[in-house]
This record gives structure tokens, C-alpha cells and sequence, in this order.
């Protein structure tokens, strides 16, 4: 993808050279803290291969967080969601040998997304909501020591200070009386469940709340809404809402920031290896694709064969597009091209081997033709696909952002994503299909599909037929749920049976 020539510039230091122990040094007071406002751009060289592994890593979070925040999760759900990936993608350690390089991971690919975002006022607001909640869930995952070092360090930023414990005594029934609603609310939010009398939300401020003192303008949400305390041109604010303030001022920052970003794009125009990079992530925000096709787990595909994958027990982890495909086979007992491709890319995904493809195929077919004329004409596209014909190119499942860059199916096909190829009233009768009935549920699934946002409209369907798996392996597969690969779906499906499976095994 990149030239690989390494070009030599007057005045830049090669990358083969050394890391001096003064740049070292820089780089350990930069890095001090396991979270960032990224006020400083980095200077260091980095490879090609880690300017692009680090930005599609960390975009895979932003998918997530995107693909959550539609489906209007609360933010505990979305941090219940992110954490695994966090740990995967992008781990902030404390401490340890990698705790250096993990900092310049964050550091660095959270400027390199800058240069994809910037680049439009849509992606600039979508990356700027995005970091902020990353940011949120990360600051949360602070111990309460480093929440302070890391709000003293950036003391220049944040134009405010904490009261003395004398100052909050003397204002006390001022402050009870403006926040003590506001206290309430998020104490209950955060042991829901339980019911606060007045005494004992006095009890809580007098002991363990303190506030933030600021300038008012700075929160005029919170000023407009009479849930603070004014005092000669300056707002308290609870402690308890001080990852609010703190999180829109690394917003406004950031979209500061992202302007003079754009500015400084045309400067990039020269250098033809980082160019195709930025412009593929820009164009495809929620399409990275799933690539787990050389890991599968041998237990989810033992038992495919070209018996079962017609069987309702298979057949019930299909998303809906390989179900029509397959429905539509059987009806027809043919598919065209498209509709033959898609399906048996998808069927190869799952773990489907070619001498098993040719039985399923040819059955199929064969109930209308010869098993002469099937040979003929498809035996060469199916062993093609496997990559034992022709260029020998092993072909992997269609994304979903392939399937949409498909023309939309014809008549007599069946080829395509069903949320934006099928009429409203047929994508219903599919969803009641499905077992999903309530008008609450398809009206989310509709709005989706409104808004084209298909892989989002399938998600929601993933998350609404599996309700009773996901309520109770919640921790063990978060990870990766947006769907945007028919593959992805089944082995999330697969892989929540099993979990059930011995769950209810062990009890």
C-alpha cells in the first residue's frame, strides 16, 4: 500500500538513528499520565506499518462507541462495551516495560485520526463526540489519585479550583439548597435502587462532596438550569460533575484543534504513503472489516457440513441476508451470480470446505438440471472461490461494505443488504419473522434504516434476537458487536450459544 522507499530530508533526523536519552526523557514527561488532553503534537518517527495498525485500532473503538451511541446506550452500557476493546486495542497500563510504548499508541493515533476527521464539519463533530466519550470512559477508569494528579497537571487549562473545606462550611446551606437536587439525582444514578433522604444527602455534602469554583460562563448549561450556586461571577459546582466540565473543555479543545488541522492538510499532498491511508479511513469510518477467518474457533465449524447448513439449527445464527439468500435458494433451487457469490463466500466463512460446498451446491441445482450442465457451468466458479482455479486468489466473505457497493438486486435476485434493499412493509414481515414484534423495537430498526444506517439497523436486530445471551455473558462478548460482516453475526451467535450452553452445563 505504502512506497516503501525511505526518503531522506535536510534537517530531519533519519529513523534509523537511535532514540537520544534526552528525547527519552521528553518522551517519560510526556507520557506521565494514562490520560491526555493531546495539546501536543508528536515529534517522534514512527513506521508505516504502525501509522496504520495504531489509527485502525483506535478507530475500531470510535466504531463501537459510534455504533453504541445510536443504539442509545447509557454511557455505564457503552463503558461495559468498550473495556474489552480497550484492553485489546488500546491498554494504558499503569506501569511495566510496555507502559511507554502503549501512551505513544494513544498519543499518536489519536493525531493521526485528527487528520481524517478534520476534514469535514460531519466527521469533525462525529470524532469530536466520539473522543469525548473514549475520554470519559477512560477518565472513569482512573483511580481517584491519578483523577487529581491528572487535574493538577493541566491546571493551565482547567480554569478552576477546588474550595477549602472552611469556604464550603460557611457557604454550606447556600450550596445544599442550589446542588442538593443535583447531588441526589447522581448519588441515586450511581446505587440505583436506593432512596437518599435530605439528611443524609447534608451528611454526604458536609463529608465527602466537594466543589469546583469557576468562572460562570463556563457552565452555562448548569447556570441556565438553576442547579449551582452563583457567587460574585463565579459557579460551584459538586465534585461529583467535574468529569462533565472536564470533558467539554477537552471537546472544545479538540475542535479548536481540528480546525487548524484542516489548515494544515494541503501540506500533506506531497507525501503519496500516508494519502491513501487518510483517505480510505475517512471514506469508511464504519467499515473496517472482520478478519477472523484464519483464527475461527474449530468447535464452531465442526459440525458444518452441506447437510447442516441447511438445518434450522445453523441456519438460526444467519443474519437476515444470507436467510434470504438461502430461503430463496431452496424456493428456486438456483441463485444468480451476485446472489451465488455473496452466499458462498458467507457459507466459506463459516467454515464450510469446497468438497462439502460442491455437495451443497450441486444438490441444490441439480433438482432442476443435470449434474452434467452443473459441472459445466458452476463446479469452476465454486472451486474458484475456494482459490484452487484460475489466478488461485483464496477470496474471503463479503463485508458489508462490499455487499452495499453491490447494485441493488434485480428481479429474480436476492443479492444485497435486506435493510436497504427491501421495502418497509417485507423488512417488517422479516423482523416479525425473526421474533421481533414490538412496534417500540421496529420503529428503532425503521429509524435506522431511514437514516441508512444499515450495519447499525442489523446490530440492533443482533442485539434484540439475543437478548437472553447478551443479558447474561454481557462481560465475555462485548467485544467487537457492532456488526458490519454477515460473518461477524454468525460467530457472535455461535459463540453466545455455546457460552449459554455450558453456563447452563455447569449449573
Amino acid at each position: 500500500m505504502f512506497r516503501q522507499v525511505k526518503r531522506k530530508t535536510t534537517g530531519r533526523r533519519n529513523f534509523e538513528e537511535s532514540v537520544s536519552g534526552d528525547i527519552q526523557q521528553k518522551l517519560e514527561g510526556l507520557y506521565q499520565h494514562r490520560l491526555s488532553f493531546y495539546d501536543i503534537p508528536p515529534l517522534q518517527e514512527i513506521t508505516l506499518e504502525d501509522f496504520e495498525t495504531w489509527s485502525i485500532d483506535r478507530l475500531k473503538l470510535l466504531i463501537e462507541i459510534e455504533s453504541c451511541v445510536a443504539r442509545s446506550k447509557s454511557l455505564k452500557d457503552i463503558e461495559a462495551s468498550i473495556r474489552p476493546l480497550l484492553l485489546k486495542y488500546l491498554p494504558m497500563n499503569s506501569s511495566g516495560d510496555a507502559c511507554l510504548r502503549e501512551r505513544m499508541k494513544d498519543h499518536y493515533s489519536h493525531f493521526i485520526l485528527r487528520l481524517v476527521f478534520c476534514r469535514s464539519e460531519d466527521l469533525r463533530k462525529k470524532f469530536i463526540k466520539n473522543e469525548g466519550i473514549l475520554f470519559r470512559i477512560r477518565y472513569n477508569l482512573l483511580q481517584p489519585k491519578e483523577q487529581q494528579e491528572f487535574i493538577e497537571s493541566n491546571s493551565d487549562k482547567l480554569v478552576w479550583k477546588f474550595i477549602t473545606n472552611e469556604e464550603k462550611l460557611d457557604k454550606f446551606d447556600q450550596l445544599y439548597n442550589a446542588s442538593g437536587l443535583l447531588i441526589k439525582n447522581t448519588l441515586m444514578n450511581d446505587n440505583p435502587g436506593i432512596e437518599f433522604t435530605n439528611e443524609q444527602i447534608k451528611t454526604h455534602i458536609k463529608t465527602k462532596e466537594n466543589f469546583i469554583k469557576l468562572p460562570f460562563e463556563k457552565v452555562a448549561n448548569l447556570v441556565s438550569s438553576r442547579s449551582i450556586y452563583l457567587y460574585q461571577g463565579y459557579a460551584y459546582i459538586p465534585s461529583s460533575l467535574q468529569l462533565n466540565l472536564i470533558a467539554t473543555e477537552f471537546q472544545d479543545s479538540l475542535n479548536t484543534m481540528l480546525l487548524r488541522t484542516f489548515q494544515t492538510l494541503p501540506r500533506l499532498e506531497e507525501d503519496d504513503r500516508i494519502l491513501p491511508l487518510l483517505n480510505n479511513l475517512s471514506s469508511n469510518f464504519s467499515n473496517i472489516q472482520y478478519d477472523n477467518f484464519n483464527n475461527i474457533d474449530p468447535s464452531l465449524v465442526s459440525d458444518i457440513n452441506h447437510q447442516s447448513i441447511q438445518t434450522p439449527t445453523i441456519i438460526q445464527h444467519y443474519p437476515l441476508c444470507s436467510k434470504i439468500l438461502q430461503q430463496n435458494l431452496s424456493l428456486n433451487s438456483h441463485l444468480k451470480y451476485a446472489g451465488r457469490q455473496q452466499l458462498g463466500l458467507f457459507l466459506k466463512g463459516i467454515g464450510l470446505n469446497v468438497d462439502e460446498a460442491l455437495k451443497f451446491w450441486s444438490i441444490q441445482f441439480t433438482k432442476k438440471i443435470s449434474m452434467e450442465k452443473f459441472n459445466k457451468d458452476y463446479k469452476y466458479n465454486i472451486r474458484h472461490n475456494y482459490g484452487l482455479e484460475g489466478a488461485r486468489i483464496n477470496y474471503k466473505p463479503w463485508d458489508c461494505a462490499t455487499i452495499l457497493s453491490k447494485p441493488k438486486p434485480g428481479k429474480g435476485e436476492f443479492h444485497g443488504c435486506p435493510y436497504r434493499d427491501l421495502s418497509v412493509d417485507n423488512l417488517i414481515t422479516n423482523l416479525n419473522e425473526l421474533g421481533i414484534e414490538d412496534q417500540h423495537q421496529i420503529n428503532e430498526i425503521i429509524d435506522d434504516v431511514g437514516k441508512r444506517d444499515y450495519t447499525i439497523a442489523c446490530t440492533r436486530v443482533f442485539e434484540i434476537t439475543h437478548a437472553k445471551q447478551l443479558n447474561q455473558q454481557q462481560q465475555k462478548v462485548a467485544e467487537g458487536m457492532h456488526i458490519n460482516h454477515p460473518n461477524l453475526y454468525f460467530d457472535r451467535s455461535r459463540q453466545l450459544e455455546r457460552s449459554l450452553e455450558k453456563k447452563e452445563a455447569s449449573v
